[in-house]
């Protein structure tokens, strides 16, 4: 159990700051739902050189082969509530990487969260 808990904390970190780096990304490119189609052209092209999506991309990538490995050995009941430990790391990270604002409510939910994946480790015998 020790291996998947390490594999998946890396697996969901890298997850999440490939998260970040898109979210970061993307609202420096602007908001597309009010642009025509060549502006949103237009930005594809911005999007496929930009540093941070092309990261943020790479970081998904780490993070799909750290799960497929994970995958390859644990039960699926056990890993994919593992995966909701993102919600925790975007929550810190969000608020001081990004600067946004997270409330009490969705701070006792992301405790929730750690409560729930702490029941569903120890129900698979680690």
């Amino acid at each position: 159990m020790f291996k998947t808990l390490l594999i998946m904390i890396l697996g969901v970190t890298a997850g999440t700051v490939g998260d970040l780096l898109l979210s970061k990304g993307m609202k420096e490119l602007g908001d597309i739902s009010t642009m025509n189609a060549r502006s949103m052209l237009s930005v594809a092209g911005q999007a496929f050189t930009s540093p941070k999506i092309l990261s943020g991309t790479f970081m998904l990538a780490v993070f799909f082969v750290l799960w497929i490995t994970v995958l390859s050995w644990e039960d699926l009941s056990v890993a994919l509530p593992m995966q909701a430990l993102n919600y925790v790391i975007v929550a810190f990270l969000s608020q001081y990487l990004l600067g946004e604002i997270v409330s009490p409510l969705r701070w006792a939910g992301t405790l929730l969260i750690c409560i729930g994946v702490f029941m569903i480790t120890k129900s698979s015998g680690g």
